[in-house]
């Protein structure tokens, strides 16, 4: 390699992500996997995805930041970040430098107000999974379908009230629901439309629009077109919203 590269490695809880930038801060390569059950053991694979693409993270010519859930546990990085100064960075290079990011996560839910690039404010609910991928996964995994075939039914569904502010007592509640006979369309309506009141709930306390989403969340257009209507804001996303968190990281290491 005769080019300076940064690399962030992004380990959260659900999925790990890796971006690569170049010299001048374009993304060359990223990686996706799911996390696992262990933390480290996705610091090496990761290392072992990138070294296969031909970028080896123990060279002089890579600096590394790691961030995210998992982000003690890479033990190749230059610099550890949090995940909120790193999704924010991410999201401004996405999105611009004003607005609010709201990003959910397999575990929590994170609402960052972003001001001239900079994080001026953020909230957070890691207190439960109501409201986080881990919810829909768990839900979808209860009705027998995919997230992506939930979100299709739940576009075709009626609303369907799912109240519980508990995943375990909100899984009780679908499971009654289906004993019930209530078709399986209007149940992924309604899972769906509470995890999007939950998450509206606490993007709302934000006053600085516009808003955008990142995370796991942001190829599931039915989600994104339900947060819009709860916020009465537009928001605003794309594929590689999901690297937000790498991504942020990858801009700080080229500055390490």
């Amino acid at each position: 390699m005769g080019s300076r590269y940064g690399i962030g490695v992004d380990i959260g809880s659900t999925a790990t992500k890796a971006v690569v930038l170049d010299d001048d801060g374009a993304l060359v390569h990223s990686v996706l996997m799911p996390t696992g059950y262990s933390s480290v053991d996705a610091a090496d694979r990761v290392a072992r995805a990138l070294a296969a693409a031909g970028y080896d993270v123990e060279s002089d010519a890579v600096r590394i930041v790691a961030t995210g859930y998992g982000r003690i546990a890479v033990p190749y990085a230059d610099k550890v970040v949090t995940e909120i100064t790193c999704h924010g960075i991410g999201a401004a290079r996405l999105f611009g430098p004003q607005g609010t990011v709201v990003d959910v996560g397999g575990q929590d839910t994170k609402v960052i107000q972003m001001k001239g690039g900079r994080v001026v404010k953020f909230t957070m609910n890691d207190k439960c999974a109501a409201g986080t991928g881990r919810f829909l996964e768990i839900m979808a995994d209860r009705l027998g379908v995919s997230q992506e075939e939930m979100a299709r039914l739940a576009r075709e569904g009626a609303e369907t009230k799912i109240s519980s502010m508990c995943t375990v007592f909100a899984e009780s509640e679908v499971i009654s629901l289906v004993g019930r006979g209530v078709p399986r369309a209007d149940i992924a309506r309604g899972v769906i439309d509470s995890v999007v009141a939950r998450v509206a709930a606490l993007a709302g306390q934000s006053p600085a629009g516009p808003f955008f989403l990142t995370g796991g969340l942001c190829d599931n257009a039915f989600v994104v077109e339900r947060l819009a209507d709860a916020l009465g804001a537009p928001v605003t996303t794309c594929p590689e919203a999901r690297y937000a968190g790498a991504l942020g990281a990858a801009d700080r290491a080229l500055h390490v």
